[in-house]
């Protein structure tokens, strides 16, 4: 892993992490606060190092496979195109399934796909820009 994977990964995992917070602890908040069945503030506060460790783990690999598909190629095309395909394959079936199997109703779900998938667009475009 060279210094520009490095830089990347610890970029991402900040953006996974800070964007994470704003999209789920503040603008969700209200919405799992009056979902059945969801952990309490407390009870979510006491697993954060599971969150950071899922987020650690998400920047690492977000910039990894970035960087070994990378092309030589207009930057800002090339970050969407990827974070489109990892919305594809994380965002948008992970909430599908969690409504499937917890007791997240489709409109939380919708609203947890459409601002995941604005977060990881987000962090397409700036990893694309820092390795462009």
């Amino acid at each position: 892993m060279g210094k520009k994977c490095i830089i990347s990964a610890v970029v991402m995992f900040v953006m996974a992490w800070a964007l994470s917070f704003v999209v789920h602890g503040v603008m969700l908040s209200a919405d799992y606060s009056v979902t059945q069945g969801m952990r309490t503030p407390a009870e979510a506060q006491s697993l954060i190092p599971f969150i950071i460790a899922a987020q650690a783990f998400f920047g690492i690999a977000f910039a990894w496979i970035y960087l070994q598909g990378k092309e030589d190629k207009l930057w800002l095309a090339q970050g969407l195109r990827f974070a489109i395909a990892i919305a594809f394959l994380t965002v948008i079936p992970t909430y599908l399934i969690y409504h499937v199997v917890t007791p997240v109703p489709l409109v939380l779900a919708m609203k947890q796909i459409v601002f995941d998938t604005i977060r990881v667009l987000l962090m397409g475009v700036v990893l694309a820009w820092i390795n462009r």
